[in-house]
């Protein structure tokens, strides 16, 4: 690799950086949604915001880390055939990532290199602490194989699990907000911080990969600290509250790791991800009462109890909820036991022509294999009573490869 092609002290070609553009404006755009940055206690109250998360390790962080407070989550689908360009792109990304989540600047930075040449960072996180900036990766469906073609001689490592999710009732998904051949979450505390990092890695992409759809998150809507507050999503429930746990090692390796025994030696510790972009019909729930509320849902929305109990963590005893209930349907008992891990945002995008505020979820979980997880129970959700207050509308599902050793880089596994 040329100086040129790496994150070391180099400049990328004036054309690589020009020719962001569209990119550029997309984050760009994102990043002045006017959100105040936030600078409050994680997801436990004990860590700093400007504390770093270690981005080297066996899984890739952002999947079983404290759940930070926002979101950036983008889609790329990759716009060159050659294989050696997008392994270069992937070594890239991961220098980058390193140095992002550790709060330094990607390349020689944002200022100080020659008045003629762009920087090698854009920075609008200058001054900004790390914020517990995680960057997760992962592969889509079509990265295998795009109308029958082997594009880059990776179609037989296509994992069993990894399999395009089935049409469900209700669906109205909008292409332009589905699959991705790449897809990176960006979590952290401070959203400006979150879109920093997509934002590099698009412009040092170009070229190689462009920016399908993404998606700005406020407001974590699930915890993988379940000491901490249980967060509330927009219809004002709490949400997560059974969610997998950080700490929980043998449900991770049981219900979210992937293993070698499992297929795909390249994915030993790795998982699959699922994203659903879920509009919320806000206003015809905001005119529903409480009890129907409580019923459509199946706890408490106060104190978030199950119904017929009275705190938040007693056992759900499914025969005292509506059979319609989302709780019961969802519970993992309706559902031959398994469990996925959630770390879902709440998202407004403003309103539509009709005066209706475009918001909702946007639910994105971890497992083993969405065959058995994802798949299993949103099938379950079928007759779900929340389903007349929200819609599907955007869709993804992707494999995320183990996490990088030092010297490694993102793919490795995959593509070495």
């Amino acid at each position: 690799m040329t100086p040129a092609e790496g994150q070391g002290g180099s400049r990328l070609s004036r054309r690589r950086m020009l020719g962001f553009g569209g990119a550029s404006l997309l984050v760009g755009a994102a990043a002045g949604v006017g959100i105040e940055r936030v600078a409050s206690a994680t997801d436990d109250g004990k860590q700093a915001t400007a504390s770093a998360i270690p981005f080297y390790g066996p899984h890739q962080a952002g999947i079983a880390t404290p759940v930070q407070d926002r979101l950036h989550f983008a889609a790329f689908d990759v716009v060159t055939d050659d294989r050696a360009k997008l392994v270069r792109m992937l070594k890239d990304w991961t220098a980058a990532a390193a140095a992002m989540t550790a709060g330094k600047p990607v390349g020689a930075g944002a200022v100080g290199g020659p008045d003629v040449s762009p920087p090698d960072d854009t920075g609008e996180a200058l001054g900004l602490p790390p914020s517990r900036l995680t960057l997760t990766v992962g592969f889509g469906p079509t990265l295998f194989e795009k109308d029958g073609k082997d594009r880059f001689g990776i179609k037989a490592k296509r994992p069993a699990a990894l399999v395009d999710l089935p049409q469900f009732p209700g669906d109205r998904l909008d292409p332009n907000r589905c699959g991705g051949d790449i897809v990176v979450q960006a979590c952290a505390d401070d959203p400006q911080v979150a879109v920093h990092a997509i934002r590099n890695l698009a412009r040092i992409g170009f070229g190689v990969v462009a920016v399908r759809w993404s998606q700005l998150g406020f407001g974590k809507t699930s915890s993988t600290t379940p000491d901490a507050q249980t967060p509330r999503n927009m219809f004002g429930f709490k949400d997560g509250t059974r969610n997998v746990a950080g700490t929980e090692t043998s449900a991770l390796d049981k219900h979210i790791w992937a293993d070698k025994a499992d297929g795909s030696d390249w994915m030993a510790g790795g998982t699959y991800l699922v994203a659903r972009r879920i509009r919320m019909h806000i206003e015809t729930w905001d005119r529903t009462s409480l009890g129907e509320q409580q019923d459509v849902i199946g706890r408490d929305k106060n104190e978030g109890a199950p119904i017929g109990q009275k705190r938040e963590h007693d056992e759900v005893d499914l025969a005292k909820l509506k059979p319609t209930a989302h709780v019961r349907l969802a519970h993992p008992d309706s559902n031959g036991g398994v469990r996925i891990l959630r770390r879902g945002y709440s998202f407004t995008d403003g309103s539509d022509g009709l005066g209706r505020l475009d918001a909702g979820l946007f639910f994105i979980a971890f497992q083993r294999d969405p065959r058995t997880g994802f798949i299993r129970i949103q099938n379950n959700l079928a007759t779900d009573a929340m389903n007349e207050y929200i819609q599907h509308v955007g869709s993804g599902v992707y494999a995320c490869p183990p996490g990088v050793r030092e010297g490694g880089h993102w793919g490795e596994t995959l593509f070495g």
